[in-house]
């Protein structure tokens, strides 16, 4: 059976509920795990047959919940989980575009297929107090996650990817 891995960190909530919408859509189509990052270990990684990682940008860059994950996972797994499909979902204040671009490195050098461009979703916090606010993720971009997570799952459970 195959199995798609769902990563995240969620400081605010937004991440969380975008991860746990895709892993609501991918479930429907194939065997589907979703993680906190801080809980996921090398192990986790080698027995799934595709990831989708979700991360808040902070900063500019991936959260550090989830940049410590990267790092605690990276060289165990390095070399055994090449070609395997991976998704990106951002939580973004402004852009994530760099976040995005950091998490793709990391899957760059881990050689794993991207399926899909990144998926960025935008709260517009600029100030502090929105910025470390609980979020609430609009359907509409909820539906996105949604997309991803089916697609993703059905892709994996194919062998398309």
């Amino acid at each position: 059976m195959t199995k798609l891995l769902i990563i995240y960190h969620s400081r605010t909530g937004g991440t969380r509920q975008m991860a746990e919408a895709a892993a609501d859509a991918a479930g429907a189509e194939t065997d589907t795990l979703l993680k906190r990052a801080e809980d996921t270990g090398p192990e986790d990684l080698l027995s799934a047959d595709g990831y989708l990682f979700a991360a808040p940008e902070n900063l500019a860059a991936l959260s550090g919940a989830m940049k410590e994950f990267f790092d605690r996972c990276y060289y165990p797994v390095l070399g055994k989980i090449e070609g395997r499909a991976y998704g990106l979902m951002i939580c973004a204040g402004s852009d994530g575009e760099n976040a995005a671009k950091q998490a793709a490195r990391i899957a760059t050098g881990w050689r794993l297929k991207q399926v899909q461009p990144p998926l960025i979703i935008c709260t517009h916090a600029q100030t502090e107090a929105e910025i470390l606010a609980e979020k609430t993720i609009p359907d509409a971009d909820l539906a996105k996650c949604r997309e991803l997570g089916a697609a993703l799952g059905a892709g994996i459970e194919m062998g398309v990817f």
